[in-house]
Order: structure tokens, then C-alpha cells, then sequence
């Protein structure tokens, strides 16, 4: 197919096409600034080729802090900077074209413009709108373009022609989970997230091929979750080294995986606690240079343990409070980390103010401990539970000898850590400090959706967090924090159509969160037998495909592999 060059004015505007892989310039070559549309949601120049408009590479241009505007015929997120120079100021405009981005077998999918408005009639309504009621009743929501248009009372509704309707009697709608701490291996495993409601995920390990993933979810041509991905971890060499973690011990070899991360595409740095301080000190330095964000289990340098068995180390927990982290993973880490693994209350609540005093985020994660502890307490029974098929081969394969650890300790040797941990996301969420709704999933025992639903009962039931705060952990909390809550984590007009239908009010009981009857992603409806579906799609794992790619990608970020 021939897709035609873009016209060197477009309506008076100079147009710049912009392929996602590469960077793009100002005329000036001031500026270099590009973004990833939101999901795919294009418009296309007029009389173009239908197949010059699919949105599997589209991008557009942004700046920060600028608003995008539409214009006909343009997708939407064209922007304009200003620049001033000899006294004058010159908008320089990018327009991103429909055409010649596409990858090979890419699926033409038809523009929001071709989908007929959905409409879901006499809901209630759990908006997550912060002042609002916590339930708004008999509501009437419109959605098209991918986006919420209207929430009003079903009394008296504005008229919608030709929309796909849906009658939401007796049933709530809840915006669609995010889980800010996962681990993703394989495609097999998406579609699990969103048979349990859960629509965006933070993954906490990358590889090349989820940024691939990523950008087949957002054009259409894979199912899945959001997927937002840091890198591969980085962590120095030591007592806690996974085979997945790329190893920087000098500030110069960190500086470099820094650089050759945002070269690669990722905007999200995960760090690991065996970093030294030059080496954590280049990360940080780089990530500030490069504006990329830092998340992760805060590095401890050298570790020393007195005779009475309590560690120290070369770097305070407290001085990475100073350093502007997206959020910090684990409670357990924070315990270890910043109390010497001591079981002090007292101590954990003075240190949550200190923690919220910083404003730094933390993603409590109890379940990833919580269910390891219901390994040991079984005897290892627990490794069988329902759901477990989900979960990757190859990685299980390599977990073997923690599962055999865990399944072979006391049953009640790890109770007490395992309360004293909820009592510490008590303290922090007391003390103010956002809290972030994270599984672990994709690891030892962490059924990828179904273990989001787990924290969170843990969040309500054993931290005792009441249940609109609970899900602000998986809705508004993660739009805040990933710079979002104008358009996400809410159901309200203009905010993206990620809406889980469900036959319980959740505020009343969390488990009713594992009653999803229907789901909205980005504008489009799966009714339960879509949703089935997507558990058996879950369930096509592949032992050979999963191997081969991971030990690919661990090879080629430096990982010796036998």
C-alpha cells in the first residue's frame, strides 16, 4: 500500500510526521520532545488510505505541561512551542500523520468515529471523585471516543442515537484497576489482568519485548492491560541478585544503562538494594537528566550485622527520602531497610510521618510476604491453589528453590513478621502517605489479577484501611502519581472509559470486587462471556516461547546464560 507523504503545510501549519522509535527535532533542533498517543486514539487526515490510519505506531508530539488540541484531519495531540527569538516568537507545530507508521502485520481497526456510543443505563455509580457521594444511584453513563461523555441521572438523560446499550440495574461501576507492581512475562498472562478488572499495570522488571507489548496493546493488536514498564532492574552484585537484574557497580557503567534505557524507550527506572552509593548516586543523577523516574527497593550499599544480629548500612534509608522517587516497593524492604528488621511499632509509626513528610509514595505490596507465609503455613499445599496455571512455566521453573525453601519452613516461623507488616502499612497510611495498590504478580505464588483483588482485601481486612480508601489505592492514587488524574482513576466526563461493571457494591463488601459481570476498556465492552474468554486466553502459556524470550532478553542486557 502507498501511503502518501505528508504535505509540507498542513492548513497553514508545518507538518512533522513522527515514527515512535525515534526522536524528534524542531526546526531549530532546540527541542526534543515526542510521546506515545493514549492507546491508539487517532484521527486521520482526510481522503488518506484507509490502511495509512491505523494507529499502531501512532505517536504525537507533546511538551510538558501543554495541552494538546484537536484540529480536523489531525490526530489528536497536536502542540504547539513557543521559542522566542530576535524579538519574535515562532509556534512551531507538530503534526503527527496517520500514515506509513504501522509495523508489519499490524490490524486496521475502525476510528472512534466508527464504534456507536455505548450507554449503560440505571448504574450506580462508584465515581472515585473525591467530594462526591460515595455512591451516586440510578446514573446514566455515555461513552465514545474511548472516553466518558456524560454521567447524569437516568431520570432525565440526554438522548444518544445509535448507541450500544446496556442495563445496569442492581449492579455498580467502579473505575478499572491499576496495579502498580507487577511482573510480566509472557502475553499469555495479560489478558488475566483484565478478566479480574484490573486495566493498567506498573511492571517492575523490563525487557525489550514489553515494550513491544506495550505498543500492541495501545494500537489493538494485542489484549491486554495498560502496560507502563521500567527497565531492567539494576542492582549491584551481592546477596540479593536475581538472574533478571542487569549488574552497575562503578558510576560510570550505571550512568550508561541509565542512558541506554531511555534510548531503548523506557521512562522508568527500578533500582535494587545491592546498589552502592556512586553507583545509585549516577542513576540518580541520570535519571534527573534525562526526566525518568525511579522506583524500587531503596539501595543499602554495604551491609554490616552486629554481634546481636543487627544489620547497618552504608546508606541511610532517610537520606533517599530526599531524592523525588515515583514510590518506594515493599513494606517488608522499608522494615529491613530503615528499622534493622525490628518489630517497634512505635519506631514504624514515627518513621511513616518522616515518610510522609517526604511525600513519597509507597506500594505496601503485604501479599508478595503474606502469601509466601501461607506457603510455609501449608507445608507447601499452598503452591496448588486455583489459578497457579496462569502463571508463567519458565519463571516457576526457575523459583523452584524458593518454593522448596519456603514450603520446608515452621509453619508459624514468619506470623509474626507478616502482622507486624500490615500494622506497618497501617501506620503509613495514618500518617498520610500515599499508598499504591501492588501484587507482586507474576512471581512465586502472585496469580497475575487475581492478586491485585488479594492486596486489596488485605488492605481492607488486615490493615483495617476503610473500603473508598482501599480502592483509591487501585484508582485515584496510581492516575496522581503517573501524572494522570485529569484523565484517569475516575468516573466522570472526559476521564478515559476504563469501567468495571459489577454485580456487588464493594464499599459495603471488598470481595464483591471478584464479581465482575462486565468491563469497559478504552471504550469498548466485554460482556461476561468476553470476560470468560479472556480467562481461557490466560490460560495458553508457553513453556518454549517464554523461555526463549526471556533468556534472549537477559543475554542481551549482559546476563550470563548457560
Amino acid at each position: 500500500m502507498h501511503c502518501p507523504r505528508p504535505p509540507p503545510l498542513w492548513n497553514g501549519w508545518r507538518a512533522r510526521p513522527c515514527d515512535p522509535y525515534w526522536p524528534v527535532w524542531t526546526p531549530m533542533n532546540r527541542r526534543r520532545f515526542w510521546r506515545r498517543s493514549q492507546r491508539g486514539r487517532t484521527r486521520c487526515i482526510p481522503r488518506a488510505p484507509r490502511g495509512c490510519c491505523s494507529p499502531s505506531g501512532a505517536c504525537f508530539l507533546s511538551l510538558r505541561a501543554r495541552t494538546a488540541a484537536d484540529q480536523p484531519g489531525i490526530i489528536r495531540g497536536v502542540v504547539a512551542e513557543g521559542a522566542t527569538m530576535i524579538g519574535r516568537v515562532r509556534r512551531i507545530i507538530g503534526v503527527v500523520l496517520c500514515g506509513c507508521l504501522a509495523g508489519p502485520g499490524a490490524a486496521l481497526q475502525a476510528a472512534d468515529g466508527d464504534r456507536p456510543p455505548l450507554v449503560i443505563e440505571h448504574v450506580d455509580v462508584i465515581s472515585m471523585v473525591q467530594g462526591a457521594p460515595p455512591v451516586l444511584r440510578d446514573q446514566t453513563v455515555v461513552i465514545a471516543g474511548g472516553r466518558i461523555q456524560a454521567v447524569e441521572a437516568s431520570a432525565s438523560p440526554t438522548p444518544v442515537k445509535g448507541a450500544q446499550r446496556i442495563d445496569g440495574r442492581g449492579r455498580y461501576l467502579l473505575p478499572g484497576l491499576v496495579d502498580m507492581h507487577v511482573h510480566v512475562w509472557d502475553e499469555a498472562e495479560l489478558p488475566a489482568y483484565l478478566a479480574h478488572g484490573v486495566t493498567t499495570v506498573r511492571n517492575a522488571s523490563g525487557m525489550p519485548f514489553l515494550l513491544e507489548f506495550a505498543d500492541a496493546i495501545q494500537a489493538g493488536r494485542l489484549t491486554g492491560p495498560e502496560l507502563i514498564t521500567t527497565g531492567p532492574i539494576l542492582n549491584g552484585r551481592g546477596h540479593n541478585t536475581q538472574a533478571n537484574h542487569q549488574i552497575v557497580e562503578t558510576a560510570a557503567e550505571a550512568r550508561e544503562a541509565v542512558f541506554a534505557h531511555h534510548a531503548r524507550g523506557y521512562r522508568h527506572l527500578k533500582v535494587y538494594s545491592n546498589l552502592n552509593p556512586e553507583a545509585y548516586r549516577a542513576i540518580r543523577l541520570a535519571a534527573r537528566e534525562l526526566g525518568m523516574s525511579i522506583m524500587g527497593h531503596t539501595p543499602e550499599g554495604a551491609r554490616q550485622v552486629d554481634a546481636a544480629g543487627v544489620p547497618s548500612f552504608e546508606i541511610a534509608f532517610r537520606d533517599i527520602l530526599r531524592d523525588g522517587w515515583l514510590s518506594i516497593e515493599h513494606v517488608e524492604s522499608i522494615v529491613w531497610h530503615a528499622l534493622g528488621d525490628r518489630l517497634d511499632p512505635q519506631a514504624m509509626c514515627a518513621l511513616a510521618a518522616e515518610i510522609a513528610a517526604s511525600g513519597v509514595p509507597v506500594t505496601p505490596t503485604l501479599l508478595a510476604h503474606h502469601n509466601l507465609v501461607r506457603v510455609a503455613r501449608s507445608q507447601g499445599a499452598f503452591l496448588r491453589r486455583p489459578g497457579v496455571e496462569t502463571m508463567n512455566p519458565f519463571i516457576a521453573q526457575l523459583e523452584q528453590p524458593v518454593y522448596q525453601h519456603w514450603a520446608s519452613q515452621p509453619p508459624t516461623s514468619r506470623d509474626a513478621h507478616d502482622a507486624f507488616y500490615a500494622e506497618a502499612a497501617r501506620c503509613l497510611h495514618e500518617q498520610g502517605v500515599t499508598l499504591l495498590a501492588g501484587s507482586d504478580a507474576g512471581i512465586f505464588v502472585n496469580i497475575p489479577g487475581l492478586s491485585l483483588l488479594e492486596e486489596l482485601e488485605l488492605l481492607r481486612g488486615g490493615v483495617g484501611i476503610s473500603p473508598w480508601e482501599v480502592l483509591a489505592t487501585a484508582t485515584r492514587n496510581p492516575a496522581q502519581v503517573l501524572g494522570r488524574a485529569a484523565r484517569a482513576g475516575q468516573i466522570a466526563p472526559g476521564f478515559d472509559a476504563d469501567i468495571l461493571l459489577l454485580a456487588g457494591n464493594p464499599l459495603e463488601d471488598i470481595g464483591a470486587l471478584r464479581q465482575l459481570e462486565g468491563l469497559v476498556v478504552d471504550g469498548v465492552w466485554r460482556d461476561a462471556q468476553g470476560i470468560e474468554a479472556l480467562h481461557r486466553q490466560a490460560r495458553e502459556v508457553s513453556l518454549e516461547r517464554s523461555q526463549q524470550r526471556i533468556l534472549a532478553a537477559m543475554a542481551a542486557q549482559g546476563t550470563p546464560v548457560e
